[in-house]
C-alpha cells in the first residue's frame, strides 16, 4: 500500500472531519518512516509542535479503527484493515460475514494470496509485521553518521527482513547502499585475511561501479586492514556524495574461521569509531547481521561482536500474532475473542515468526484446523517437523547440551544450569535464561524434546 492509497482511505473513514493541512504532511512523511525531527526540520515546524501533531492524529485513527494506533503501528493497521472486507469504509458499519480463504475467480481483491514462508520477507509482501519500536530505532540509527548496527537473531527470527528494509529506508535518503553477503565467499577467500579483505573490497568496488584499484593501494609492509582501510577512505568514500551503508548479512561465516574473525571484526569497530575524528568516515554506516546458533561451538570467552547499537529480535506479542492471522484472512482471530482463541498457539509457539507464519499458511488454506494443527504441532507429522529435527541435530551434535536441555523440558520450574551452556541454549532459540536458570522456550520445544531426548 502506498502513501496515496493510505490516504484515500482515510478520506472515506474520517468524512465529515477529513485530515487537515498538516496532519495529511506528517502523515506522509510518517508513512516513509521519518523521524518526528525529520518531519519538523521536513516540514519547518517546531519538533515539540510536530509531535503534538501526530499524537493528535494517532488519537483519532484509533477511535475511528476501534484500536491502538500509535507512529509505530499505523501501516500495519491500516493494511490490516483494508485487507478484512471493508470494516472501516464507514463508520458504524459492520462488515458482511466472509470466508477465512480468499476464492480464486471471486473478483476479490482485497485478500492477498497467502505465501509459504520460504526466506526473508520480501519489501512488497504485506505479510511482514513490525515490532515497534525496532523499525523506528533502526531507521533513527542508520542516518547517524559512522553508525553500525548489529541485527541478531537465531535463525528464521526476520533478521534479513529488517535489513531489507533499512536498506529501503536508507534509499528514501538517498544514501548509496552495499550488500556483502558472506555465504557469497568462496572457501578459497577465507583461506588467509589477505584473501578475504581484498575479496571484501572487490565486491564493494563492483556493487558502487567503480573501476578496480585494489592493488594500486595495497602495501604488503602496511599489511592487508591498513591497506584496505586506505582504499575504502581515500577512494571509494572520496567517490561519494552520499552516506554509504554497507550490510555484511550471514555475518557468522566468519565466526568459524577465528584467524579472520579476529582481525576482521575490530577492523570495523576502527571504521565505526573513525567517524569520531575523519569527516570523511561519517558517510560510512555498517549494518551487521548474524545468527546467534554460530555462538555454540566458539570459545565462551570469545565475544563475537559486541559493538555498535544490537538489536536483539524479539518474538511476536499475542497482538502481532493477530495481526497476521488476519492478514491471512483468518477472521475468527479478530476482537477480543479471536484474541483469546489465538492464546493456545502463542503458548505453543512463544511469538517464533516463522512457525507462526507457517501456521497461518495452513490454516488459511484449510488444510489443517487449529486444535488438530496444536495437537499435531510436537509430533513427527506435524508440519514444524523439519524445523524440530533440525534443531535436535543441533543438539545431538552436542551431548553436553542435550543433557542440560533434557533436565529443562523435563522440569515444570525453571531448572538450574552452568552459565555457558544456558548462553549456548538461549542462542540456539531453544530456551530463555533467567537468574541463571533456564526454561524451554515454548510448549511445542518442551513437549517434542521431552519425547525425542528422552530417547538419547
Amino acid at each position: 500500500m502506498t502513501a496515496e492509497e493510505a490516504l484515500e482511505i482515510l478520506d472515506g473513514v474520517l468524512q465529515p472531519d477529513p485530515l487537515s493541512d498538516l496532519q495529511e504532511l506528517v502523515f506522509r512523511h510518517a508513512w516513509s518512516g521519518q523521524t518526528y525531527q525529520e518531519i519538523a526540520n521536513a516540514i519547518g515546524y517546531d519538533a515539540d509542535y510536530t509531535r503534538e501533531v501526530g499524537s493528535q492524529l494517532w488519537q483519532t485513527l484509533s477511535k475511528v479503527f476501534g484500536e491502538k494506533v500509535t507512529k509505530n503501528n499505523f501501516r500495519s493497521a491500516l493494511r490490516r484493515r483494508s485487507l478484512i472486507s471493508s470494516p472501516i469504509i464507514t463508520r458504524g458499519v459492520s462488515p458482511e460475514p466472509q470466508s477465512n480463504r480468499p476464492q480464486s475467480g471471486s473478483g476479490d481483491d482485497s485478500l492477498p494470496i497467502p505465501e509459504f514462508p520460504d526466506g526473508p520477507v520480501p519489501l512488497a509482501s504485506p505479510f511482514y509485521v513490525e515490532r515497534p519500536p525496532l523499525e523506528e530505532r533502526a531507521y533513527e540509527e542508520i542516518v547517524k553518521p559512522g553508525a553500525l548496527i548489529r541485527i541478531k537473531a537465531p535463525s528464521k527470527w526476520g533478521k534479513t527482513s529488517l535489513m531489507s528494509r533499512i536498506l529501503a529506508y536508507a534509499d528514501a535518503q538517498a544514501y548509496r547502499n552495499v550488500r556483502v553477503n558472506l555465504q557469497h565467499a568462496d572457501a578459497s577467500h577465507l583461506t588467509s585475511l589477505d584473501r578475504f579483505i581484498r575479496w571484501f573490497c572487490a565486491n564493494l568496488t563492483q556493487q558502487l561501479g567503480l573501476e578496480p584499484k585494489i592493488d594500486h593501494f595495497w602495501d604488503e609492509d602496511l599489511g592487508s586492514k591498513l591497506s584496505c582501510t586506505a582504499y575504502l577512505q581515500a577512494y571509494l568514500l572520496a567517490q561519494l556524495d552520499n552516506p554509504l551503508v554497507v550490510t555484511l548479512d550471514e555475518l557468522q561465516r566468519i565466526f568459524e574461521y577465528p584467524n579472520i574473525a579476529k582481525e576482521f571484526l575490530p577492523l570495523l569497530r576502527v571504521w565505526h569509531e573513525e567517524a569520531k575524528n575523519l569527516a570523511i568516515w561519517k558517510k560510512l554506516r555498517l549494518v551487521v547481521v548474524h545468527s546467534t546458533e554460530i555462538y555454540i561451538p566458539l570459545n565462551f570467552n570469545q565475544s563475537p561482536f559486541n559493538v555498535g547499537v544490537p538489536l536483539q529480535l524479539p518474538g511476536f506479542t499475542i497482538e502481532q500474532n493477530q495481526e497476521l492471522a488476519l492478514l491471512h484472512g483468518l477472521t475468527w482471530a479478530e476482537g477480543e475473542i479471536g484474541a483469546k482463541s489465538l492464546a493456545s498457539l502463542h503458548r505453543m509457539l512463544d511469538g517464533h515468526p516463522y512457525l507462526l507464519r507457517l501456521a497461518f499458511y495452513h490454516l488459511s488454506r484449510e488444510e489443517v484446523g487449529i486444535e488438530t494443527l496444536l495437537k499435531e504441532a510436537p509430533s513427527a507429522t506435524g508440519i514444524f517437523s523439519n524445523h524440530l529435527r533440525g534443531r535436535l541435530a543441533m543438539l545431538k551434535a552436542h551431548p553436553n547440551l542435550a543433557s542440560v536441555f533434557k533436565k529443562a523440558v523435563e522440569s515444570d520450574s525453571p531448572a538450574p544450569s552452568e552459565p555457558i551452556s544456558a548462553y549456548q541454549l538461549e542462542s540456539m532459540g531453544l530456551a530463555i535464561l533467567k537468574d541463571e536458570e533456564i526454561i524451554p522456550r515454548c510448549d511445542l520445544y518442551r513437549q517434542y524434546f521431552r519425547a525425542q531426548l528422552d530417547q538419547l
